[in-house]
C-alpha cells in the first residue's frame, strides 16, 4: 500500500484509510462485532494503517471495537477518533468542547481504545460557545502530557482552521468532500496547501451513492440517516443519476468500478489527500482500496472536472438543522 503524509506534521498513513462510522452507526443496524472485527484486520493485513472514529459513534461502541480489533497490532496503525459532541443518556444533545470536557472524554476515550495515546484526536465539530484558541490551548496542554500525538479538525471553516493553527499546528482536517460535494476547494483545500495541513475527506463515494448501487427503488433500514438527507430523496436520487452514468461510462474505459473512479480522482487532487470510504464488506474493501493502484491521466482528470463542472447536483447535502453544525 502506497504512503503518505498528512501535511508538513510528518504523520505518515496508508493513502487510503478506512471510516469506520458505519460500522456501529448511522447507517441501519449495528454490524456484527466478530464480523467487523475481522474486517478492520482484513484492512490492515492489506495495507491500511489509518482507522477512523469517534466517541459519539454508538455512542462509544465504535471505539471499543476499534480498541479491540487493533490491539494486538496497535503499534502499527493510526488510530483517529474525536471529541466535542455533549452525549447525554446515549443521545448527542450539543456541541461541547469546553477545555474540562475535553479533558474528561480524552481519558473515557483512551480506556474505550485500549490505548495510552491517540495518534489523531479531531474536534468533531465548532463550538460556537468556545473560541478554537481556548481549544488548541487544550490540545497543546495534551500533547505535551503524552496523552496524544496530533490533532486536527472537523467540518471547520479556513478562519477557524487558521486561528487553531496559530497555537498548535494542526496536522489535519477531516470535511465531506467528493465529485458530488466539492465546497472545500473554494478556501479549505488552498488554506491548508498554505499550512502544510493535510485532508481527510470523509463520505468520498457520496454516502454510497457514487458507487452506482443506489437508485429510486433503494429503501434505507429505518435508522438509516440518509433517510432524512435532501439528496436521498427519490426525486435528487433519479436526478443525480447523470454522475454515475458518467463516472460508469469513464470506469468501462479503464476496466475498474465507478467507485474507484470517484476515488481515484480524490488521490489524484494533492499527494496530502488520504480519503476514508467506509465499509462492512470485504469486496467493497478491496474494491474501495483497489483505487490506490489507479493512476488518471491529466487528460482524464481534466476530461472529469469539465463534464462534472457543468452538472447541478439535486438536493442539499444535509438537512438546515444538520448544516448549522458544519462551516465552510
Amino acid at each position: 500500500m502506497e504512503k503518505r503524509k498528512l501535511g508538513k506534521s510528518g504523520l505518515e498513513v496508508s493513502a487510503m484509510g478506512l471510516g469506520c462510522m458505519g460500522m456501529s452507526h448511522g447507517f441501519g443496524p449495528v454490524s456484527d462485532k466478530k464480523e467487523m472485527i475481522s474486517l478492520i484486520r482484513e484492512a490492515f493485513d492489506k495495507g491500511v494503517t489509518f482507522f477512523d472514529t469517534a466517541e459519539c459513534y454508538g455512542p462509544y461502541i465504535n471505539e471499543e471495537l476499534l480498541g479491540e480489533a487493533l490491539e494486538p497490532i496497535r503499534d502499527q496503525v493510526v488510530i483517529a477518533t474525536k471529541f466535542g459532541f455533549d452525549i447525554q443518556n446515549g443521545k448527542q444533545v450539543g456541541v461541547d468542547s469546553r477545555p474540562e470536557h475535553i479533558k474528561k472524554v480524552v481519558e473515557e476515550s483512551l480506556k474505550r481504545l485500549k490505548a495510552e495515546v491517540i495518534d489523531l484526536y479531531y474536534q468533531h465539530r465548532v463550538d460556537p460557545d468556545v473560541p478554537v484558541e481556548d481549544v488548541a490551548g487544550t490540545i497543546k496542554e495534551l500533547i505535551k502530557e503524552g496523552k496524544i500525538k496530533y490533532w486536527g479538525l472537523s467540518e471547520a471553516g479556513a478562519d477557524t482552521i487558521r486561528r487553531a493553527h496559530a497555537v498548535q499546528p494542526v496536522t489535519a482536517v477531516q470535511s465531506e468532500y467528493s465529485l458530488w460535494w466539492r465546497r472545500p476547494e473554494e478556501k479549505i483545500l488552498p488554506l491548508l496547501e498554505e499550512l502544510g495541513i493535510g485532508f481527510v475527506p470523509f463520505s468520498p463515494l457520496g454516502r454510497g451513492y457514487l458507487t452506482g448501487n443506489i437508485n429510486k427503488n433503494t429503501v434505507f433500514e429505518k435508522n438509516d440517516f440518509r433517510n432524512i438527507l435532501p439528496r436521498f430523496s427519490k426525486e435528487a436520487i433519479t436526478d443525480n443519476e447523470i454522475i454515475v452514468d458518467f463516472l460508469k461510462k469513464e470506469g468501462e474505459k479503464m476496466n475498474v468500478t465507478p467507485a474507484q473512479i470517484a476515488l481515484a480522482w480524490l488521490l489524484a487532487q494533492k499527494p496530502w489527500i488520504v480519503p476514508i470510504p467506509g465499509t462492512r464488506k470485504s469486496n467493497r474493501l478491496e474494491e474501495n482500496l483497489g483505487a490506490v493502484n489507479i493512476k488518471l491521466s491529466a487528460d482524464q482528470l481534466k476530461e472529469i472536472n469539465e463534464v462534472l463542472s457543468k452538472i447541478v447536483v439535486t438536493g442539499n447535502r444535509y438537512t438546515e438543522e444538520l448544516e448549522k453544525l458544519t462551516e465552510q
